[in-house]
């Protein structure tokens, strides 16, 4: 390493502005869907699209963008990373049409995985083992708080402005990033010549691209047929057995892109599942509650994100308090308590979730999930590289980003069927009964809208609220009585969904925590 007389807390402050931005793209889009569908003229299919081949693109290139840090230079791919990344955000902003802003959030999803590995590679290398936990909780507290921050940011800069402005706003972030970066950030180069596996490379891409593909687009169509005979569980298992190939190729290698000996490594093992569940959870929480917020309560965004920021806000505090611990105490046990305080505080939430609930009544829920989730980033990363030799630092550093964000793909594909299932399953009953209510001649259109809606699914957003039955025309009485009866129908339906579903990330969360009473407390 050169320029050893770099502070490595600044380098951490400069790498963790980047690495925030980076991650806040992954859920900042979601509140602002239904102004970009507006603004340009997008269907909900074209739509999903500018979040998922973000997330999509991202995922697959993270274990290359790692491997490709070690053998160029940490800092260098950092740079590059920012610079495609701010780059691609300004051309986000401008995009006329769905299809530039589609092929914009790709070369997003580009610069994002050629940044982030190279930050815990870094940390990694410029923190002693008994100061990395701290460092670490720094990192954690960043990457927390930038999964829970995108609503309140995104509802803030989409009322106040417009959806085009969560997109501006990363490029002078960005600008300042890349310069901090030079400045403050040592230029870490491998100490040996290294080579890039090419067909390693394009076997993990096809692999995890065929995986996530799979996972989501699976509810778009319905887990069946997309061409002829074949079907999305045909891609999965097929992105599967890639992934075996790919395995099998590796242990050829010389020099494999994956690190190999960190996956005998019981401590790296767990904490890849553990960091695969906390986005799980994070992510797949996050969807069905923000729907809630806007469509069942009628929040705006900005109310919407408001609603939420205790948690954001409680893990600042926790996640720099729970990495002195890790280092003073180990990790296992902060990681512990952390994950079981994550899912108290979000059965708490799914206990007082109701069609009428008041906002203040989720702050104390939300702040125990939020410490609780400050908790978890910090001590699992640190874990899950402890034992990793520097020359591995980048490819391990890839694989735990790539798993995380795997798991992100699987919490928005899981919890978002499993909602789905249950809207389609409660909706029709729900309005058959509330449409004893109505005079007989408004009792079919009625019924028949909540059975369109269940097939076509829910929009995030209000949206859902304005388009769900067609009024009566000539009585602005019965129609407001036809409005709220349809409003009611769908906030109880959604609530009676939302319990169920949320208790399958709630769920993960309990058997993470359960998986680290293995995790081995002293270094190898």
């Amino acid at each position: 390493m050169s320029e050893p007389g770099k502070n490595p807390w600044l380098a951490l402050a400069a790498l963790g502005l980047g690495f925030f931005m980076i991650l806040l793209d992954t859920t900042i889009v979601n509140v602002a869907v239904p102004s970009i569908s507006d603004a340009l003229h997008s269907s909900l299919e074209q739509i999903l699209w500018v979040i998922n081949a973000y997330v999509l693109v991202y995922a697959v290139l993270l274990i290359t963008g790692g491997r490709l840090g070690d053998l160029f230079g940490l800092r260098t791919l950092f740079v590059i990373g920012l610079a495609v990344f701010t780059a691609a955000s300004a051309v986000c902003g401008l995009a006329q049409d769905t299809t530039q802003l589609v092929a914009a959030r790709i070369i997003q999803g580009i610069g994002g995985a050629l940044l982030t590995p190279q930050t815990l590679a870094v940390l990694t290398t410029l923190f002693p083992p008994e100061r990395r936990a701290t460092a670490f909780g720094v990192w954690g507290a960043i990457a927390g708080i930038a999964a829970v921050t995108g609503p309140t940011l995104g509802g803030f800069l989409v009322t106040s402005f417009s959806w085009r402005w969560i997109f501006y706003v990363n490029v002078p972030i960005g600008v300042v990033a890349l310069v901090a970066t030079m400045m403050l950030v040592p230029d870490i180069r491998p100490h040996r010549r290294q080579s890039l596996d090419v067909i390693g490379v394009l076997l993990a891409t096809l692999g995890l691209v065929g995986i996530v593909f799979g996972l989501i687009e699976g509810q778009r169509y319905e887990w069946g047929s997309i061409w002829g005979p074949l079907a999305i569980p045909h891609v999965i298992i097929a992105g599967l057995l890639v992934l075996v190939l790919f395995g099998l190729w590796e242990r050829t290698r010389t020099e494999p892109l994956l690190p190999l000996p960190m996956l005998g490594n019981r401590n790296f093992l767990v904490m890849n599942g553990v960091g695969a569940a906390i986005s799980f959870a994070v992510l797949g929480m996050f969807l069905p509650l923000v729907i809630y917020l806007q469509s069942a309560l009628g929040m705006t965004a900005l109310e919407a994100g408001l609603t939420i920021a205790p948690m954001p806000l409680a893990s600042m505090v926790s996640a720099p308090t729970a990495g002195r611990l890790a280092d003073r105490f180990g990790g296992k046990y902060v990681l512990l308590c952390g994950l079981l305080l994550y899912a108290l505080g979000f059965g708490v939430v799914i206990w007082l979730a109701a069609p009428g609930s008041n906002r203040t009544i989720f702050i104390v829920p939300l702040v125990v999930a939020g410490l609780g989730n400050g908790a978890v980033y910090g001590p699992a990363a640190a874990l899950a590289m402890r034992d990793v030799r520097r020359e591995l630092a980048g490819g391990a550093s890839g694989l735990y980003n790539t798993t995380r964000q795997v798991g992100s793909v699987l919490g928005t594909a899981v919890v978002g069927a499993v909602l789905q299932n249950r809207l389609a399953t409660l909706f029709v009953p729900q309005a058959v009964s509330a449409a004893d209510q109505l005079s007989p001649p408004l009792r079919g259109p009625f019924i028949a809208s909540f059975s369109n809606l269940a097939h076509a699914g829910v929009e995030v957003g209000r949206a859902a609220q304005g388009a769900l039955v067609p009024l009566p025309t000539g009585s602005p009485e019965l129609a407001a009585q036809v409005e709220a009866l349809a409003h009611a129908v769908f906030a109880q339906v959604f609530v009676d969904a939302m319990r169920p579903t949320l208790a399958v990330p709630v769920a993960v969360v309990v058997l993470a925590a359960l998986s680290c009473l293995a995790v081995r407390p002293r270094p190898v």
